[in-house]
């Protein structure tokens, strides 16, 4: 497939003011506890979870709980440094040490997988699958946002980032929403580009830890508290989190749900 390279930028950066309203005290209602040993977890936008286990396997659990695949070969490549099910019928688990992505379908059986030192890139930190079903990258060698297809090839990629930037980024993560792409640097903040690789705007919410993207609103995690930012408005909302969540190893907020992950169990809340 032929290469898009060089794919035009907008120089211009517009912030995007950020509004702060007073802290809301938020309403957090228990939904459900998972029991058991897990030592990571990723929720998908129809409300599957997939959890790594103590026996480091990869199980799907739907809406409902009841068991929708399993993947028993996870430690393959040590431990996956993440996992991305921004597609439900695409499960990438992405193992940075060896520069691996292993690529499975919705019941969890391998596909395919992908070395990406084998297409010359040597330095990623953060992937996510595409609207289209490839997978975009951070080359952290050449500052370039690249899309790949499930066999590799280089589809297209941005000019070297540092064009717009003094020094360039180091995402943390990459997030496909409603037609951009959310690139995150904790140090900087959301860098937004097109599908096209147009860079189109920066917000700066720094040091934020798990974020995701619903619909038009940004979530995050900081200094014990929920952060949430509408795009479209600028407003940004904080809540406190309550003393009664406890202990946590992770936590994350998808659906309009916060996720915490325990030494014995996954804790779901509703957030009103």
């Amino acid at each position: 497939m032929k290469q898009i390279k060089n794919i035009s930028l907008i120089f211009l950066c517009f912030c995007s003011p950020i509004i702060i309203k007073a802290q809301s005290d938020s309403s957090f209602k228990s939904i459900k506890s998972i029991k058991g040993n897990f030592s990571n977890f990723a929720v998908d936008n129809l409300d599957n979870l997939y959890l790594i286990t103590g026996t480091n396997q990869l199980k799907k659990l739907n809406s409902n709980d009841d068991s929708a695949g399993i993947f028993n070969d996870v430690k393959r490549y040590g431990n996956p440094s993440s996992i991305d099910v921004s597609n439900p019928m695409k499960v990438l688990l992405y193992y940075k040490n060896y520069s691996t992505v292993v690529v499975l379908d919705r019941f969890l059986n391998v596909r395919n997988s992908i070395n990406f030192r084998r297409q010359n890139i040597f330095s990623v930190k953060a992937i996510s699958t595409s609207y289209d079903n490839n997978i975009w990258l951070f080359d952290e060698q050449d500052y370039k946002l690249k899309k790949i297809d499930e066999e590799g090839k280089l589809l297209q990629e941005t000019v070297d980032t540092r064009i717009l930037l003094d020094d360039g980024l180091a995402p943390s993560k990459i997030i496909d929403r409603e037609n951009f792409v959310y690139i995150y640097d904790t140090a900087k903040g959301f860098y937004i580009f097109d599908y096209y690789g147009g860079y189109k705007n920066k917000i700066p919410l720094l040091n934020w830890h798990n974020v995701e993207v619903n619909a038009n609103t940004i979530y995050g995690f900081g200094n014990n508290k929920l952060y949430s930012y509408q795009v479209n408005t600028s407003v940004q909302k904080e809540y406190k989190l309550p003393a009664f969540f406890g202990k946590y190893n992770a936590v994350k907020v998808m659906n309009g749900k916060v996720y915490l992950l325990k030494s014995e169990s996954l804790d779901i809340y509703q957030v009103k």
